[in-house]
């Protein structure tokens, strides 16, 4: 079948004729086999004219990049695109600010894939739409110290992984080292116990997490938030990139301005409460009662921060009323891809100033935004982060403020 490609989707395949093509951009004509409404290895008969050649050289195999096909501007555009289309699905327009995009190999979190094999392990990420493991000795995806850490965890598959199972390592670049947390391994018994342990300090791992359980603890891994050192419980969200991060925050800061009271809804291990409370006093909220210990633990061990305070609350069932919100100048809410409908309506019942919204969902964060403005809220402007860099994940941050 011959396509011509009209668009591309929201998971980054190209969209024609009602045939979904993999690796595909708009404009472009394709041929090749259709199953059922798929095209999965199409012949580019006229490519774009934003096709470049994918930097990485597990692009055609590996799954963990989507669009490195695509040219850097168009990339951005359509990001771009993306959530002023989910904007205007609510009847809903705002200013965008210019993108703000992670380089390259500077991912500092990943969940790989890894099968213990009859010659050792492999350890990489998942082939498009397959349950195959691809090796990634080339990445240009994740940190320098993210790739150095792959024999450690080829070390973890050889001794607790089994060749009938697959394991799944969450890595994550610590100022200790780095913190892994594995599931999928054999069970623990004592001999395990002691076999990983060894590997953790053999390897220079921070922390070792097995199925939920710390096995080794060697330093601690922290983050810096701010002028705070905080240690995360294992597993614990974590903005994907260094430079991702700083581009949300200083969304967060300029939205904000000059507020002295802050509550941070969906604050985490402290994200944005700790650097935002070197100028403010901070209530930071958190469903998470592990992420809320560890944040307080970093205000409290860091000099020179105003006064943070902490709340364990889940706010999907128990948002945060306008009584409790009437002291406060700013809000600060980044909740998961769900977005936080049940915290919005009660925000647009409240009469804070500004509200800083950060989100990893368009199509949620459109809902909320529509939420706000009905509650008399101005959307300000909207800051597109592309800290997940060729993939068809987009993050962002918006100003909302109540006219006076």
């Amino acid at each position: 079948m011959i396509v011509t490609i009209e668009r591309l989707g929201h998971l980054g395949d190209g969209i024609g004729q009602g045939v979904f093509v993999s690796g595909a951009l708009p404009g472009e004509t394709v041929e090749g086999e259709v199953v059922q409404d798929r095209m999965a290895a199409p012949r580019i008969v006229t490519p774009s004219p934003d096709r470049v050649r994918p930097p990485c050289p597990h692009a055609r195999s590996c799954g963990g990049c989507l669009l490195q096909h695509a040219s850097d501007g168009f990339v951005a555009d359509w990001k771009q695109e993306v959530v002023r289309s989910a904007l205007a699905g609510q009847g809903i327009e705002a200013p965008f600010r210019p993108l703000a995009v992670s380089p390259p190999a500077s991912r500092r979190r990943a969940t790989l894939s890894a099968r213990r094999t009859k010659g050792g392990a492999l350890v990489g990420f998942h082939a498009r739409q397959s349950g195959t493991i691809v090796a990634i000795p080339e990445c240009k995806l994740l940190h320098p110290d993210l790739m150095a850490a792959m024999p450690a965890l080829e070390a973890l598959v050889k001794t607790g992984g089994s060749r009938s199972g697959e394991l799944s390592l969450t890595v994550t670049r610590s100022l200790g080292g780095p913190d892994v947390a594995v599931t999928g391994g054999k069970p623990l018994d004592a001999g395990l116990r002691a076999a990983l342990a060894q590997v953790a300090e053999a390897q220079a791992l921070a922390r070792l997490t097995w199925e939920g359980e710390t096995i080794a603890l060697r330093v601690p891994p922290a983050q810096a938030f701010g002028p705070a050192r905080v240690v995360p419980p294992p597993s614990a969200f974590l903005q994907a990139t260094a430079e991702g991060e700083a581009a949300l925050l200083s969304a967060v800061r300029d939205a904000i301005g000059e507020a002295r009271t802050v509550t941070d809804l969906f604050g985490g291990a402290g994200t944005f409460s700790l650097p935002l409370a070197a100028g403010a006093e901070v209530h930071a909220v958190e469903g998470d009662a592990a992420m809320m210990a560890a944040l307080d633990r970093g205000w409290r061990q860091a000099p020179g921060l105003k006064r943070v305070t902490v709340e364990t609350r889940d706010l999907f069932r128990r948002p945060l009323e306008p009584d409790e919100l009437r002291k406060t100048e700013a809000v600060v809410i980044d909740p998961p891809r769900a977005g936080a409908e049940a915290q919005t309506r009660a925000l647009a019942r409240a009469a804070v100033p500004v509200v800083a919204f950060v989100s990893c969902n368009p199509v949620t964060f459109a809902r909320d935004a529509l939420i706000l403005v009905r509650g008399g809220y101005r959307l300000d402007w909207v800051q597109v982060v592309d800290q997940f860099r060729w993939s068809s994940h987009v993050e962002l941050a918006a100003r909302f403020s109540r006219p006076v």
